[in-house]
């Protein structure tokens, strides 16, 4: 077989040999860049046109995810499949509930004394706002409160338009929540065989590649889900037991909004601590607000130094500037939604990339971790 490099190449063009190769090599990478970012675009304005369907179901797939190591150790010790999913489901039905059930008792529990301290503190506003530079006086306030009424009056039917508004937002979440479900349930009783069938959709000679790529992608967004569930616990209970040592009130719903927030990197952390002090300031006063911030800082120094790096280790390499890059434009893109997917989304492709790239070309893609969605013969998701 003649070598390449003896082969003759053809005569180019006189006009094609008059552009320097550097040229003509960014001219090719240019156009086939852009072909890539308009396929991107266009990936990206059809999430946002069907988000009401996209974001439950990425929804549905974290909780997969979380769920998946639980449903396949049941399964490991003799449980039957559909046994072991509806006693996940129901594990996390009875963890909510009775969550849910510890923070409305110590609402009640506390409304009362947090109605006393606002009217307190109220008062003392309106003592504060009546005395020099501010000259506020209370009927200037009940002024301002009857124009406020006036206006509302004047605006009934925008008002009427926010409250439909609302209404139809609590449908969409109830379809949504539906889509959750169903997603979670689906996926963990036949993951494996869905992902085939995505995987059959593509050329065979690329099907190893994406079977890898799959595998190493399902196994960074488990272990990314485990990092964050323990990583926001420990967040909560840390704010939690700050909060009841200086008696600030709503110290359980105050860990249960920090719990949530951790699940949003930098944004999340910034605004539950906010509200932990807010909290403190308006009930207790500065003093007390001063040592919440105190604790807020010193558990956030502690997930940043100790728990990320302990507990990610390799398995999700995701550089803090990443990080921040990636919540900045997810909150562009799509807002809050946008901030809490933007860190699962950017480490689970960067291990799929990776893990494609690094995979030789025709070789068959290995068995890979139990964490990860196997073939269609092993049965479901698997972890």
């Amino acid at each position: 077989m003649p070598n390449d490099r003896s082969t003759p190449r053809p005569p180019l063009d006189p006009a094609v040999e008059a552009v320097p190769v550097g040229v003509r090599v960014a001219g090719a990478f240019s156009w086939r860049l852009l072909v890539v970012v308009g396929a991107l675009a266009v990936v990206v304005a059809l999430v946002v046109l069907l988000q009401e369907i996209v974001v439950p179901f990425l929804i549905g797939l974290l909780v997969c995810a979380l769920l998946a190591p639980m449903s396949a150790f049941l399964q490991r010790h003799g449980w039957p499949k559909w046994t072991a999913v509806l006693s996940c489901f129901l594990a996390v039905v009875v963890v909510i509930g009775v969550l849910a059930l510890v923070v409305t008792a110590q609402i009640r529990y506390d409304l009362p004394s947090l109605e006393h301290r606002l009217n307190h503190n109220v008062q003392s506003l309106q003592s504060l706002l009546a005395t020099e530079p501010f000259g506020i006086t209370s009927k200037q306030v009940t002024t301002w409160l009857s124009d406020g009424a006036k206006y509302l009056q004047s605006h009934a039917s925008s008002v009427l338009s926010g409250f439909q508004e609302a209404g139809s937002g609590l449908v969409h979440a109830l379809e949504g929540l539906f889509i959750i479900v169903f997603t979670t349930l689906f996926v963990l009783i036949d993951g494996g065989r869905i992902w085939a069938w995505v995987v059959r959709l593509f050329p065979r000679r690329a099907r190893p590649r994406l079977e890898v790529a799959g595998r190493a992608g399902w196994h960074t967004l488990t272990s990314f889900i485990r990092v964050q569930l323990v990583v926001a616990v420990t967040d909560a209970l840390g704010v939690v037991i700050g909060a009841l040592a200086l008696q600030i009130p709503l110290a359980i719903p105050i860990g249960v909004i920090v719990f949530l927030g951790a699940f949003v990197p930098v944004v999340g952390a910034i605004v539950a601590g906010c509200v932990a002090v807010l909290v403190a300031l308006v009930f207790n006063g500065w003093v007390p607000a001063l040592a919440m911030l105190g604790v807020v800082v010193v558990v956030q120094q502690l997930e940043s130094h100790v728990l990320h790096p302990f507990l990610t280790g390799s398995a999700v390499k995701v550089h803090p500037l990443g990080v921040v890059l990636g919540v900045t434009a997810g909150t562009t893109i799509a807002g809050v939604v946008g901030a809490f997917f933007a860190v699962p989304f950017i480490a689970t492709v960067n291990a799929m990339v990776t893990a494609a790239a690094a995979h030789p070309a025709g070789a068959s893609a290995p068995d890979g971790p139990a964490d990860v969605p196997p073939r269609p013969d092993h049965g479901g998701v698997q972890s």
